[in-house]
């Protein structure tokens, strides 16, 4: 391994690795030497990943935690200080979303959707974050979406919980930075996951999606691991407040269909 890309002993908290991007990064960390602690809302989910994952790691730790509880959240990283250590890495994976028409939207919809996506992140970095400002060291990660650069239809609060986080990714970089930590996020593009296979199912949306990446196909969950392992190491030692755009070049241009 390049010690560039080093992460063997690293403790790294994932919230929402309990299926999708964030098992997929579980499973990527747990291979290139990390301890991984992943937390989901359902115990039987989580002890079924830990099983999965068992060929690829013995230090994957799985922990129960609702991230928009800020309670459950401060009793989560107590319990992470207390049973592995430092936390080296934070990773915002935890996410929702409710497809419907705006004007349909009921308030506990739209809590719902903000409450886990923008601030349950919120409050696990800062509680994280409090703990890495003590070390003077740390690593913060979030998940990002395609939302942020164009906001899909029938997503509204989900699109505005991705921008607040590229805000929120960037504020926390400029605070933090001369503290010693790095605060980036990660925007995938379409990615086909269990929640999503049944939208990408539709031939003619497939059909659409792959048309309008350039790589000319969805995205998978193990796409996402080659750039967190390069945020959670040492390769991106001067980078900070940034959005790695991983979506197969689809934010890259407008691909009308135009034959020249």
């Amino acid at each position: 391994m390049d010690p560039l890309f080093e992460l063997n002993g690293k403790l790294i908290l994932v919230s929402g690795g309990s299926r999708g991007i964030g098992k997929a990064l579980v499973s990527g960390f747990a291979k290139r030497g990390a301890r991984v602690v992943f937390t989901g809302r359902d115990e039987d989910s989580l002890e079924s990943v830990k099983k999965e994952l068992a060929e690829d790691s013995s230090e994957v730790f799985p922990e129960c935690c609702d991230v928009s509880r800020v309670d459950e959240v401060e009793a989560l990283v107590n319990r992470v200080r207390k049973q592995h250590g430092p936390i080296d890495v934070l990773v915002n994976v935890a996410g929702v979303n409710r497809r419907q028409r705006a004007e349909t939207y009921l308030p506990e919809d739209y809590d719902f959707v903000m409450d886990i996506n923008l601030k349950g992140a919120f409050f696990l970095s800062t509680e994280v974050g409090r703990v890495m400002l003590e070390n003077g060291s740390g690593i913060q990660i979030n998940i990002d979406s395609l939302n942020s650069y164009a906001p899909v239809k029938g997503m509204a609060p989900y699109a505005m919980s991705k921008f607040g986080m590229v805000g929120m990714t960037r504020a926390l970089a400029a605070e933090w930075g001369p503290k010693g930590i790095r605060v980036n996020s990660i925007a995938p593009g379409f990615i086909l996951t269990d929640l999503t296979r049944k939208v990408w199912s539709d031939p003619s949306l497939q059909q659409w999606g792959i048309e309008n990446t350039p790589l000319r196909r969805l995205g998978d969950p193990k796409d996402l691991v080659g750039a967190a392992v390069f945020l959670a190491s040492d390769a991106s030692a001067f980078m900070t407040g940034q959005v790695v755009r991983v979506d197969g070049g689809f934010s890259s241009a407008i691909l009308w269909p135009v034959e020249f």
